[in-house]
């Protein structure tokens, strides 16, 4: 008499391998370990992968804004006003900041900090930085002055100067005095401070005007140090901008300016999801040796399967569903625990942060579709290679050796 090949009689079996056996309680606690390590580890992975993710898109729109989608940089000469008529004339849509920078010290009293003072048109400013603008319109600064400043709350802390006190700026450059020379100096009225969240920039940058420059340092009117360009579209627009640009005149992204800092984040990144894999790998282990220990005790049942007319094929079928059911149980439940863990994450404020170290008090978590699919995939290869071998090893039982001993 033949056992009737039909698939309903295999998933029955699977069925009645995964219920609790008395006889075996190991077997059962040792499955239930494999699902919870397959659990555990998709929602580490998940939220894992989330906050790296939403890590670096916080800093990217962070940096994005004070350091400007795109920068031209003029190295010998600087960038004359004909270039910025040439950008304008080619892409209209596009906002053009002019500005001069260089690096001073400021003093209030007996404290100093180093810094870099940055000239520039307040009204043109005031239309590509929206920190800027906020801090034009949190103060009310409608009308400015030559020597007025704008400068990071942190630097103003750091000075213990407040909105409309003078501070003095000391430069590169020297004056002639009657006994030599010392560095020029001059006193700027601070008007308003901003915070961009990054402590790095809130301690170093100030602005003033560009008339300052212009006085102070004999600065052309029409020639600058550089260009601030606001563009939606930085990645597409520096290519077409560079042709157009002299010969000692350069162009810069936000993100080449932070290369290093965003390629250290993208290894930190695919370092983290390798380490957190071996979580699915050692959960992969539990599968494998349930299995086994599920082939051991079943032998005599399998044995008189195969002498009923079940193949080899089937048997082989019966403990491959057994692992997958294991492991795709562990794979659905994590993926629904994962993203109720990240929805709870995100709507409730339980992780705060300091913001002086990452620029935001809430944890930022954001997990890309692309990243879960090589979650799943990933830990579907590993359910499915550990559901192989004792699948392969429960369909080379022998028959007649486990019944003779039997």
């Amino acid at each position: 008499m033949n056992l009737p090949s039909d698939p309903r009689v295999v998933r029955r079996i699977v069925r009645h391998y995964l219920h609790y056996d008395s006889e075996n309680p190991f077997i059962f606690i040792s499955a239930i370990l494999a699902f919870l390590g397959i659990t555990i580890g998709i929602i580490v992975m998940m939220i894992s992968m989330g906050v790296m993710t939403g890590t670096q898109k916080e800093f990217e729109k962070r940096l994005f804004l004070m350091n400007y989608p795109l920068t031209v940089i003029g190295y010998a000469n600087g960038v004359e006003d004909s270039t910025i008529q040439k950008i304008h004339k080619n892409f209209p849509n596009i906002k053009i900041s002019p500005f001069y920078s260089t690096q001073i010290i400021a003093r209030n009293k007996d404290v100093i900090q180093g810094g870099i003072l940055y000239g520039v048109d307040f009204k043109k400013e005031d239309k590509l930085n929206p920190i800027f603008a906020r801090a034009l319109k949190k103060n009310r600064l409608n009308r400015v002055s030559r020597y007025d400043m704008v400068v990071g709350k942190d630097l103003a802390t750091e000075l213990n100067s407040k909105i409309g006190e003078k501070i003095t700026l000391f430069f590169s450059q020297y004056q002639p005095t009657g006994f030599g020379s010392m560095p020029l100096q001059k006193r700027f009225k601070i008007r308003a401070t901003f915070s961009s969240g990054l402590k790095a920039y809130d301690k170093a940058i100030m602005y003033t005007t560009l008339k300052a420059f212009q006085k102070v340092l004999k600065k052309s009117p029409k020639r600058y140090d550089g260009l601030h360009l606001y563009t939606a579209k930085p990645f597409e627009m520096i290519k077409k901008i560079k042709p157009i640009l002299p010969d000692d005149v350069d162009i810069q992204g936000w993100w080449q300016q932070n290369g290093n800092f965003f390629s250290a984040m993208q290894m930190e990144k695919k370092a983290l999801f390798l380490v957190l894999m071996l979580i699915i790998i050692v959960a992969s282990l539990n599968i494998i040796s349930s299995l086994l220990m599920t082939v051991m005790s079943r032998r005599k049942e399998i044995a008189l399967l195969r002498t009923l007319g079940a193949t080899r094929k089937e048997i082989r079928q019966i403990f491959f569903r057994l692992g997958l059911a294991i492991g795709l149980a562990g794979i659905v439940t994590g993926t629904i625990l994962g993203f109720s863990g990240i929805w709870f994450l995100k709507h409730f404020d339980i992780i705060h942060l300091p913001a002086d170290v990452y620029g935001t008090t809430h944890l930022p978590i954001d997990l890309l579709w692309s990243d879960f699919a090589m979650i799943i995939v990933g830990t579907s290869i590993i359910v499915v290679l550990s559901s192989l071998y004792p699948a392969h090893k429960a369909s080379s039982t022998d028959p007649l050796n486990v019944l003779r001993n039997e």
